[in-house]
């Protein structure tokens, strides 16, 4: 595979156990690169890649397509009437942006990871799995840090591009649940992304069949990849 001047190498895994479909199988796409640009993780971006960590993949999986990729055209974006509640409901918390890690960011994800996340593949947390899903060596996210006063109550970690937003994830306090905090938090890339001039806002994949993932359809309009490209859905 050649993107412009700089051919990439692409790996395909064994198959696996999904770990959001019980009854599918799970085989990945990844880029064997030491090193890539900004300008060209955006363009994988465009054909449906992820990154975690280094690696940037591509489900790729032998009997299954339910993995969408799905992004947000940001300067169409418009709250719904639950998610203009969300903000209203928070308006006492502050966000602001950081560019370094810090261990209350790791604190949090722990107990998020090991309170809400007790039947998922990242139980129990473990600090080498943060690091490894968060540092890349080619590319540094920033983490948007929302505040309770006093208190570090949600981090996004977003990575910035020269035309769109990443949403890499999100962990928040669980006892804060009731403020509906995963939402407000990408409420929030959304408004940074209009602040920053960006034109998309990548939020991973829409899976339909998986109660943990099928939640990116209530940001709309939004545009799904198809095998004829970007489709967008009208305004709701």
């Amino acid at each position: 595979m050649s993107f412009k001047s700089q051919p990439i190498s692409v790996g395909i895994t064994k198959t696996f156990p999904c770990s959001y479909i019980e009854t599918e199988l799970e085989q990945l796409l990844v880029l064997q690169e030491d090193n890539i640009g900004l300008a060209l993780f955006e363009q994988l971006l465009a054909l449906g890649f992820r990154r975690s960590g280094g690696t940037i993949y591509k489900p790729q999986c032998p009997h299954c397509n339910a993995c969408l990729p799905i992004r947000i055209p940001s300067f169409l974006f418009t709250p719904s009437r639950r998610q203009k509640r969300t903000l209203k409901n928070n308006q006492d918390l502050i966000w602001k942006i950081v560019d370094t890690q810090a261990e209350s960011h790791y604190e949090l994800y722990e107990t998020y990871i090991n309170v809400r996340h007790k039947d998922g593949p990242m139980y129990p947390a473990s600090r080498e799995q943060y690091n490894h899903f968060i540092d890349s060596g080619w590319l540094d996210p920033i983490f948007i840090e929302l505040w309770n006063k006093d208190r570090l109550i949600g981090v996004a970690v977003t990575d910035i591009l020269p035309n769109s937003l990443s949403a890499i994830y999100s962990f928040f306090a669980p006892d804060e649940h009731k403020r509906s905090l995963g939402s407000l938090l990408i409420l929030i890339q959304c408004r940074l992304a209009k602040l920053m001039h960006k034109e998309f806002i990548y939020l991973g994949y829409q899976i339909d069949e998986s109660r943990k993932m099928n939640y990116k359809r209530d940001y709309t309009p939004y545009q799904i990849l198809t095998s004829s490209g970007w489709q967008q859905t009208p305004e709701e």
